[in-house]
């Protein structure tokens, strides 16, 4: 059943089962077979000029038309996407509201956050890389405690 009304809510429904039907591992089996049988052909067409046009033009037509389901499942699913993404930005607190809706702005604003986020980023690699450094040097500071440890209680064995 189409959701929405009319032709745009026919064609949402009908590239929805299409994308999914494609995608299928039967789908697959049947390309995969049908370039088989295209190639076993060639002798018995002696390779010719048609025998070629037969897969470029069917191979031609089913990757134009794919190109349509495939767009139309790409932009339903990236659109539910930032719907979820802003309801989970809308709903956390502490989570900048600002950051609702982000796909409408221009190519320039999108990457002044951009590099807002990549210094952000960066800033917090270099926590953790110090961090860690901390930790490995505390580690390291335990292992030849308890290495000196173990040498005097050989030598107090002795």
């Amino acid at each position: 059943m189409a959701k929405g009304g009319g032709l745009s809510g026919w064609f949402s429904s009908f590239a929805s089962e299409v994308a999914r039907l494609c995608g299928s591992p039967a789908a697959f089996a049947v390309a995969t077979l049908s370039v088989i049988v295209w190639a076993a052909t060639g002798p018995m067409f002696h390779f010719s000029d048609t025998w070629q046009m037969v897969i470029n033009t069917g191979t031609t037509i089913c990757t134009f038309l794919m190109v349509f389901i495939i767009q139309n499942s790409q932009n339903r699913d990236g659109a539910a996407l930032q719907i979820k993404l802003d309801e989970l930005i809308r709903a956390v607190s502490g989570a900048r509201n600002s950051m609702l809706d982000l796909e409408s702005l221009p190519e320039s604003e999108l990457d002044e956050i951009r590099k807002t986020f990549v210094t952000l980023a960066g800033k917090h690699r270099a926590e953790i890389a110090r961090a860690a450094k901390v930790d490995k040097t505390e580690k390291a500071k335990k292992a030849k405690k308890a290495a000196k440890v173990s040498v005097t209680a050989a030598n107090a064995a002795d």
